[in-house]
């Protein structure tokens, strides 16, 4: 993967404030990137709605993080693969034996890309260890290495692990949500506002990009600006000028 690709996360209230956000982007030719779907929003809009914003142009990120016995995730990316989704998530932590099934049957049957989530990016250390009694970093590492063994295609990290997973391990891809934009990404010819929420592990696209992400997610700081047309903009032009 040559260029860090940007992701929009569709996290809006409703699907018209969506919609409306991907119709506007469209409008304006910029449909060269990912729309992430999440839990909320495929429960609420359902499949009509993937369909809708392929119609638009726009490249589908199905972000369901799917966690279950090895048989009923297999079985739930045989249906997804029939959306035509770009990219799909599953949990590494379901373990070896359900990556491998879905990495064997994706690689003959679909060029989605499917990520294993490794850690949260709302986890903070401490959270971390008080569920999973494991340092952050050597888990995300063990969960990384298992999920290539298995043929996934990449994984969800945040950004301050991006780096680290890539100099440990080749020719894997990691997505990173937990991107907050800061006027310094863009020489500050833009003033971004500070976003507060329940991410803990997050970084400016500078940061990302020197972690080595392929992909970031980025949706609060878009669209709750001002102008969120000439933030995807100035956020596309940064990944495009980025070496």
């Amino acid at each position: 993967m040559s260029k860090t690709k940007l992701i929009i996360a569709l996290d809006l209230e409703t699907r018209e404030q969506n919609l409306s956000l991907c119709k506007n982007l469209a409008k304006n030719n910029l449909n060269d990137l990912y729309l992430k779907v999440g839990l909320r929003s495929f429960i609420r809009d359902g499949v009509t709605f993937i369909k809708e914003l392929q119609d638009l142009g726009f490249k589908v990120f199905l972000d369901l993080k799917l966690y279950d016995i090895p048989n009923t995730m297999l079985d739930s990316i045989k249906e997804i693969i029939k959306l035509n989704v770009s990219m799909i998530t599953i949990h590494a932590s379901s373990g070896r034996r359900a990556m491998s099934d879905i990495a064997n049957y994706l690689k003959d049957n679909s060029s989605s890309l499917v990520f294993a989530v490794s850690a949260l990016t709302s986890f903070s250390k401490e959270e971390f260890k008080e569920i999973y009694n494991d340092e952050i970093n050597k888990a995300i590492l063990n969960f990384s290495t298992i999920a290539s063994e298995c043929g996934i295609n990449g994984i969800v990290c945040s950004p301050l692990e991006s780096g680290f997973i890539k100099n440990n391990i080749n020719n894997i891809l990691t997505l990173t949500p937990g991107i907050r934009p800061i006027s310094s990404d863009f020489n500050n010819r833009i003033i971004m506002d500070d976003f507060k929420d329940d991410q803990k592990r997050i970084s400016s696209i500078n940061a990302a990009l020197k972690q080595k992400s392929d992909f970031i997610v980025i949706g609060r700081p878009i669209y709750n600006s001002k102008d969120p047309i000439l933030i995807t903009k100035y956020i596309i032009s940064k990944l495009k000028e980025a070496k």
